[in-house]
Parts: C-alpha cells; sequence; structure tokens
C-alpha cells in the first residue's frame, strides 16, 4: 500500500474533483451536461483571436529550442511595457517571469517564501490554487473574509484581526474569482496599508484586468505602492482565450534591494523546468498590443455582456437566490437561502443539481468559503443557452430540500 504524504491533506480542486469526474462518467453515458464549473472560453466558440494567429503564423520553428528559463526577451520586454503602462513604476524586463499558467508563476512566488509554519492572508472565497500553492509549501493560509454586502469588496479589519508574527505575505485577486468584483480603490490602498505596517509582500492576482464592465476601471495595486514589494499575476488565458497555450507570467516591483534573494529563489526554481512554452511566449507582443479583443467581449452586445445580462436575469427572479452583480470576469457567485433550501452541505446540493438538472457547478466551499450557502456560475455558454440553463437551475430549486 502506497501511502499519501501528509502535505496532501487539505489540498482540494473542486473546479475539477469528483462531481468533474462524476459528470464526465455522465457523458460518457450520452447524458448532456453543461459543464458551468470552469473559466474555459473556447469550450463555448469563443475562438482563436486574429491577432494572436497572425502573430504565431510562420513562426513555429522559433518555439522549437528552449528559450531563456525567465522567457523570451521579446515576451518579457512587451509585459514590462504593459506593466508601464498600467502605472507600475520602473518595471524592466529583468522583473519579469513567464510561465506555464498563472498556477505554475503562483508556485515560484510562494515556495522561495515560505517556511513551513509561516502565514499567508488569503481572501475567502479565493480561487484556491492560492491556498492549496500556500499548503503544499508547508505554510497555512489564513482567510480573511470578503463582505458580500460590501459588493464582496475584502473586510480590512478582519484582514487587520488576522495578522500574526508568523504573516509574510497577503493575497488579492482583482478583479476577484469567484465573485467577479472589481475592488475599490480606497479598499487596496487599505490593504496596501496593512502591508506596510506589517512588513508584508503583496501577491496581487491580475488575470481578469482586461475583462471590466460597465465603464470601470481597473486600478492594478503594484501602482499604488511602488514602495512596497508586489509580485503582479497576469496572463492570457482569459482576456485572449488561450487557456490550452498556458500562458501566464508574474512582474516584480517595489524596492529592488529587498528582493534580491527572494529573486534568487525564483530564478532557481525557473531554471529547474527550463522553460515555459515558447510557441505561446511568441504571441505576448501582439496579444497585449490587441486590446481589441477583449474589449470586444465587456462591452455592450459583446458576449460576456450579454451572457451576464442573459444569467442575472433569471437568477433575479428565484425565490430564494440572490446574487451581487459583478463587474468583472466570467463569473457570479450566487447565494442560496440556506434555511429555505435545508442546505447544510453545499457540495451534495451542487450533486443534486447536477443528477437532475445535468448542470455542473461548484460549491462555494470550493473557494474557502466557510458556509454552505453560495455556488460559481460560469457566465461563458451563448445568452439564449445561458437563459435556458438558470430556468432549468430554476425548476430544480422549486421545492427542493436537501434530504
Amino acid at each position: 500500500m502506497i501511502h499519501l504524504a501528509d502535505r496532501m491533506e487539505h489540498i482540494h480542486s473542486d473546479i475539477r474533483g469528483e462531481l468533474y469526474r462524476q459528470a464526465i462518467k455522465m457523458q460518457e453515458q450520452g447524458i448532456d451536461i453543461l459543464k458551468l464549473n470552469t473559466g474555459n472560453p473556447a469550450a463555448f466558440g469563443f475562438g482563436l483571436p486574429e491577432s494572436i494567429r497572425k502573430a504565431i503564423e510562420g513562426r513555429e520553428a522559433e518555439a522549437v529550442p528552449y528559450c531563456d528559463f525567465q522567457g523570451m526577451p521579446e515576451a518579457r520586454e512587451a509585459i514590462a511595457r504593459y506593466s508601464r503602462s498600467k502605472g507600475i513604476e520602473g518595471v524592466e524586463a529583468g522583473d519579469v517571469f513567464v510561465g506555464n499558467g498563472v498556477s505554475e508563476v503562483v508556485s515560484f512566488a510562494l515556495l522561495p517564501l515560505l517556511n513551513p509554519g509561516d502565514e499567508v492572508l488569503v481572501p475567502s472565497p479565493n480561487y484556491s490554487l492560492w491556498s492549496n500553492t500556500i499548503l503544499l509549501a508547508g505554510a497555512k493560509p489564513v482567510f480573511y473574509r470578503c463582505d458580500e454586502a460590501s459588493h464582496w469588496n475584502p473586510d480590512v479589519e478582519d484582514m487587520r484581526k488576522k495578522v500574526t508574527c508568523k504573516t509574510r505575505a497577503v493575497v488579492i485577486i482583482n478583479p476577484n474569482n469567484p465573485t467577479g468584483v472589481l475592488y475599490s480603490t480606497d479598499v487596496l490602498q487599505q490593504i496596501l496599508q496593512v502591508a506596510r505596517e506589517h512588513d508584508l509582500i503583496v501577491f496581487s492576482d491580475e488575470i481578469y484586468d482586461r475583462l471590466v464592465m460597465d465603464g470601470l476601471e481597473h486600478v492594478a495595486t503594484a501602482s499604488l505602492a511602488p514602495d512596497l514589494t508586489v509580485i503582479t499575476m497576469n496572463g492570457l488565458s482569459k482576456s485572449h482565450c488561450l487557456c490550452g497555450y498556458r500562458c501566464g507570467w508574474m512582474v516584480i516591483s517595489g524596492p529592488r534591494a529587498e528582493t534580491t534573494r527572494y529573486r534568487d529563489g525564483i530564478i532557481q526554481l525557473n531554471s529547474m523546468r527550463l522553460c515555459s512554452n515558447a510557441l505561446a511566449q511568441l504571441v505576448i507582443p501582439a496579444a497585449l498590443a490587441d486590446p481589441e479583443t477583449p474589449a470586444s467581449m465587456v462591452r455592450p452586445g459583446g458576449r460576456l455582456f450579454e451572457q451576464r445580462r442573459a444569467c442575472l436575469e433569471v437568477l433575479s427572479q428565484i425565490d430564494g437566490v440572490s446574487c451581487v452583480r459583478n463587474d468583472a470576469a466570467f463569473y457570479v457567485f450566487p447565494r442560496l437561502d440556506a434555511k429555505k433550501f435545508g442546505i447544510t452541505n453545499d457540495k451534495q446540493f451542487a450533486k443534486d443539481l447536477l443528477m437532475a438538472a445535468h448542470i455542473l457547478v461548484v460549491p462555494g466551499s470550493g473557494f474557502d468559503w466557510p458556509e454552505p450557502d453560495h455556488l460559481r456560475l460560469v457566465m461563458l455558454p451563448q445568452p439564449e443557452q445561458l437563459h435556458d440553463a438558470m430556468v432549468r437551475m430554476a425548476q430544480f430549486l422549486d421545492g427542493y430540500h436537501q434530504k
């Protein structure tokens, strides 16, 4: 008998976990499952942007050899320019590390920093990549609450109460996954003040920064704090629908003298895997010079804008369901009246929904939300299909009471 390592005890991947595997089995039996569990645009007909097609055409041979372990110079220069355009001071190509998606660079950022027993402040709810990677590093995610009544903005006072002598860093996810909200500049500045007072590194996950709706503007966290070490995460999976390309990056900003040894650790990890996907790196300059692709999705008439309308239109009419209107990204995080529906186990609720309505969602606990009263919906299907799915969910909820 091979025993599982202790570090795996609290690791969870609910987006593609047990319920996802059940859905795949149902599909194999011929059952049509609408998978609203993962933000994968190409699975719902979002095609390859023309800017990307042109950027890669005829250049395939350039990606055959290993490239610079930190990333192709042209790609890193483009990322540095983009960072400076967002007001992040002094970013150069040497401050950029390109990886196989943000999933990989999060590991590169956390593992050189954390020792067993260290703590990192993480939002609840959060994208569980962060809490899982902290756990794999032997450290402890400490969850600060985001306040649904305050448009899901972080509760900074709750955050303050949870800082200890073991706290090393704070994670910000903005726009947020799973809530889809955009944090206010005032709240960001308050979080940065907590970081100043306690000498914390700031990790800012901004993968959805180009998918903001309603005329709102995303403010880069690092642009507000040139005096702090801020690690900004971003990539092309969402803004240009290139999930399979696995193209993400991290940018280190702030006082360089404070990060010398930390950078050395990141370089060690980057060197171990030789380089990230070189083919994907070829398209980074073209993608960052193409703001129209993401903008076309989020303006009125664009797919994401209209899909949000279709989703929220039905949700707002379901008795026992409420939902904060999202500002960005692919997601909404509706609340279920746990008392009305008798929900004590949100995973069981998600399973019941799958079995009865053939809709796959992720329960709120999959995002480290402590109560069994939320779920995340991915709003990527065409508006008509999404509207139909919400109607089916409403019909399922009519009379539902968890056994």
